[in-house]
């Protein structure tokens, strides 16, 4: 089924990699320091959760929920919060963790957001970053990889709430979004 789905763009061993280079530097960045470690839900928890495992800086985790897709293959553009932080970001360096940086928007929104309410210091790290799709001057301050103006799944990416469940992360097929599309009318 998978190979049917989409192409695989990386596989399980580079997505390894990526969570291993993107770790030291983190621990590089932070020794000393506290972070809290924020995901983005839901693309980022399959990500977030490998590199957490290997992030050896004293950490807290807490989760946020936006969304701006919903069973589309582009951006709305607008920013929904559907779940907000339970931990107070009042001087806290806080470390963004996101499936992939995209146009930007939702990046801007959560780090505008973590701003307001009072955090010390926000870095954002990613495991996908798409800049020729970027509308908006936000930049990861860690990037897995940089990847071409492909819709991807798997690793925790979705289309329609599909596919996250794929251990790489390959790009959707355009048969695949154009046939479930087709089924919905």
């Amino acid at each position: 089924m998978n190979k049917d789905i989409s192409e695989i763009l990386l596989d399980e061993n580079r997505l390894e990699q990526i969570t291993v280079d993107i770790s030291e530097q983190i621990n590089s960045d932070y020794k000393g320091k506290s972070i809290l470690i924020v995901g983005v839900l839901k693309g980022s928890f399959i990500f977030l959760a490998d590199l957490m495992k290997k992030i050896t800086a004293d950490c807290t985790l807490d989760f946020i929920a936006v969304s701006s897709y919903g069973a589309s293959t582009e951006s709305s553009g607008h920013i929904r919060l559907t779940k907000d932080f339970s931990e107070d970001l009042t001087d806290r360096h806080v470390l963004i963790v996101e499936d992939i940086l995209d146009t930007g928007n939702t990046l801007s929104y959560v780090k505008e957001y973590i701003f307001r309410k009072g955090a010390a210091s926000v870095k954002i790290c990613t495991l996908l970053d798409k800049p020729s799709r970027r509308t908006k001057p936000i930049y990861a301050d860690y990037a897995g990889a940089v990847i071409e103006d492909f819709f991807v799944v798997g690793y925790g990416l979705d289309y329609d709430e599909r596919y996250r469940n794929l251990p790489y992360v390959g790009i959707l097929k355009e048969e695949v979004y154009q046939n479930q599309n087709k089924t919905k009318e």
